[in-house]
């Protein structure tokens, strides 16, 4: 219990200092835009834009997270939409510094948050995103802060459980991770570059060897140590289990996925046209995007669904 303790005081204190660690100026301005008078619990800052700065095609990435529905502008579908298959996504543009920034901004309650950041979780989003580097750039006062960062320890946690299931019987804790975020990336169907999970971790390998071992106390996973070589002490009947869970998540990575872009086609600014180049970008099929598709989103959305099912869109190949 006394190492469980002690591992939780050090995750907090390693994941404050990174959500507090300083960003760009533009980025603050930005978000003081964008949240403007609404009022939500804070605003956290992730991805790309984080890791290799602002360029002039980047994409910001952001997820306020508000204490109700209605703490955040927008209309009563939109509220129903991210009740019933949260995040709702929103895009903005705004003018810092004297250009033009653009944003992706995905809105959560509380309690979807800490829900989406559990272990139980079936939709692995959310978790894998924030145990990853992230940093509070709008709160709306000191206890926000600290139950937001409690929300990211609670990922971070949740991540490191499942390297243990996904990850090598043993091997460097840096693996670990990296067999974990090529788990995740195959089920969100994201399209990127081979390696890009490890491209992560190698980037911040310090961090990511000073977590894992924290993160398994704090989640009662056992372990030994051999050198620089970990070994979770897990019982193969554990181990097939988690694994038969983790395949229930990665079958339910396509529909997810495709059902929040559709969802989009009505959050974005020209979402139709993001929507179908996101569709095709996860699963190759090219969307046929009709002028009636294009200014009547919702309408267009239930036989897109069909013609994509029939397609193959929510299968893996």
């Amino acid at each position: 219990m006394q190492k469980q303790v002690r591992a939780a005081r050090f995750l907090q204190a390693q994941i404050f200092e990174e959500l507090t660690t300083p960003v760009s100026s533009a980025v603050l301005d930005f978000v003081e835009q964008m949240v403007g008078t609404a009022n939500p619990l804070g605003v956290l800052f992730y991805g790309s834009g984080l890791r290799g700065g602002i360029q002039a095609d980047t994409l910001l990435d952001f997820y306020v997270i508000v204490r109700k529905q209605s703490d955040w502008p927008r209309g009563r579908v939109a509220c129903l939409a991210n009740a019933l298959l949260p995040p709702n996504v929103e895009y903005h543009e705004l003018r810092v510094e004297g250009q033009s920034l653009r944003a992706k901004v995905a809105i959560l309650t509380l309690a979807q948050f800490r829900r989406l950041t559990g272990f139980s979780a079936f939709d692995t989003t959310v978790w894998a995103r924030f145990s990853q580097p992230v940093r509070l750039v709008w709160q709306r006062d000191a206890a926000a802060a600290q139950t937001l960062c409690r929300c990211v320890m609670r990922a971070t946690v949740t991540a490191a459980r499942w390297t243990a299931f996904l990850g090598p019987e043993r091997g460097p804790r840096e693996a670990f991770w990296n067999a974990l975020y090529r788990q995740t990336y195959q089920t969100e169907l994201r399209v990127e570059k081979t390696g890009r999970g490890a491209g992560i971790v190698a980037r911040y390998e310090d961090r990511y060897k000073d977590l894992l071992l924290p993160c398994w106390q704090i989640a009662a996973v056992a372990y030994e140590r051999e050198g620089e070589d970990v070994r979770p002490m897990i019982s193969p009947a554990q181990k097939l289990r988690e694994e038969r869970a983790w395949q229930v998540r990665r079958r339910l990575g396509r529909p997810l996925n495709i059902l929040r872009l559709i969802k989009a086609a009505y959050t974005f600014t020209g979402g139709a046209r993001y929507a179908a180049w996101k569709i095709e970008r996860h699963s190759g099929i090219k969307v046929p995007l009709t002028p009636f598709a294009e200014k009547h989103p919702l309408l267009a959305a239930p036989p897109l669904v069909w013609w994509l099912w029939r397609k193959g869109a929510f299968r893996r190949s």
